[in-house]
């Protein structure tokens, strides 16, 4: 099974996290609006999550409920990217997003904050 979250699979994942537990028709009304999707293709996509486990469906009515929280997802794919582009180093990362940038003091503080809770 391929592991990776594509950006459709997001998309149909977002909107379960913001509408909770929805049919399929109103997750297909949904991704057209956001994203111009005919419901063929949010129920290719959504044959898609069930089939990886992403989402669970029930009847009736094809209901679709996300398995997965959003704090599971950004993790996942955080641990991804560490480990594609930063050979694993968390601290590479880290020091990739803040090159350049001028921390406030507040900023600071958080990001102490953060590694000595990770102690």
């Amino acid at each position: 099974m391929d592991d990776k979250i594509y950006d459709s699979e997001l998309k149909i994942l977002e909107i379960l996290w913001e509408g909770g537990e929805l049919p399929a028709r109103d997750i297909a009304w949904r991704a057209a609006e956001l994203v111009g999707w005919s419901k063929t293709t949010t129920y290719t996509v959504l044959k898609k999550c069930v089939e990886k486990g992403l989402i669970a469906r029930t009847e009736p009515g094809f209901r679709c409920r996300a398995l997965l929280t959003r704090q599971a997802v950004q993790q996942k794919e955080t641990r991804g990217l560490i480990d594609r582009m930063y050979g694993g180093s968390a601290d590479l990362l880290v020091a990739s997003l803040l090159e350049g940038k001028v921390l406030s003091g507040e900023e600071i503080a958080r990001l102490r904050k953060l590694v000595e809770e990770m102690k």
